[in-house]
């Protein structure tokens, strides 16, 4: 359990997140991760980042159990935790000096759009899905990364309703680069960072500096704007209404 970093072929690092069951991150989770993309990064013999995940799904968001145990302490800090473990993981996959691909196979949920929207290309499985649940569960945030993937209305009304969208609908608008069976998912991924990898190392740090630093949107800056408004969620008190609400309704289906 944990996030792993190896090495399938020459010039590519992969890493593994592992959090039983749903790969909902607790807040060591997020820096682990982190720490994993940036070093692979840095690795002069490494020319591209493979980021997938081993179970169910490639990401359910942060561990909301871990922060509804500080309920009735009156603290925050699995919130604050999670808010800059997020910001972490997300900008060392935007800023990892190698081109990252994400392999994404199941549900790729809340802290999941994170990653992948800052990811340099997607590779899904037929049954993955990408949403925002972040309202049904007390929390705002990633808006900025979903913009990335879905057209400016298609993310606002996925936001608001918590709807998800398929693989097949984000291969449409052009943000998946290819859609697999689940079982062809990694090798899919690893065919298109080969590919990247045998590029000069060299050329393709200076190509991924040069295409960051043309993007429109600074993408920390707004992601961190967006965690202000989770923060007043949160002092006010609506984010426990809801976070307690969502975890009525899990007790029921795991009781139906």
């Amino acid at each position: 359990m944990g996030v792993s970093t190896s090495s399938p072929d020459k010039g590519i690092a992969l890493v593994t997140v592992d959090f039983p069951p749903v790969n909902a991150l607790p807040v060591r989770g997020w820096y682990d991760l982190a720490d994993a993309v940036r070093a692979a990064g840095r690795d002069p013999e490494v020319r591209c980042v493979v980021l997938t995940a081993s179970g169910r799904g490639f990401n359910a968001g942060v561990d909301i159990k871990e922060m509804q145990r500080e309920h009735d302490t009156g603290r925050h800090t699995a919130l604050i935790g999670a808010n800059h473990g997020c910001a972490e993981a997300f900008s060392a996959v935007y800023e990892c000096e190698v081109p990252v691909v994400a392999a994404v196979g199941g549900f790729c949920l809340g802290g999941g759009i994170g990653l992948v929207g800052n990811a340099d290309a997607i590779v899904a499985s037929e049954d993955a899905t990408f949403g925002l649940p972040e309202l049904d569960r007390g929390a705002l945030g990633a808006a900025t990364h979903l913009a990335r993937l879905v057209p400016q209305h298609l993310m606002r009304a996925l936001y608001y309703t918590s709807r998800t969208a398929t693989a097949a609908e984000l291969h449409a608008h052009g943000s998946v680069w290819k859609v697999v069976p689940r079982e062809e998912l990694l090798d899919a991924a690893l065919e298109l960072a080969g590919e990247i990898a045998r590029k000069d190392g060299y050329l393709i740090r200076l190509a991924k500096a040069a295409i960051n630093g043309i993007d429109p949107v600074d993408v920390r800056r707004s992601y961190r704007f967006e965690q202000g408004f989770t923060f007043e969620a949160n002092l006010s008190g609506v984010a426990d209404r809801v976070r307690d609400t969502f975890g009525k309704d899990e007790a029921r289906e795991a009781g139906s």
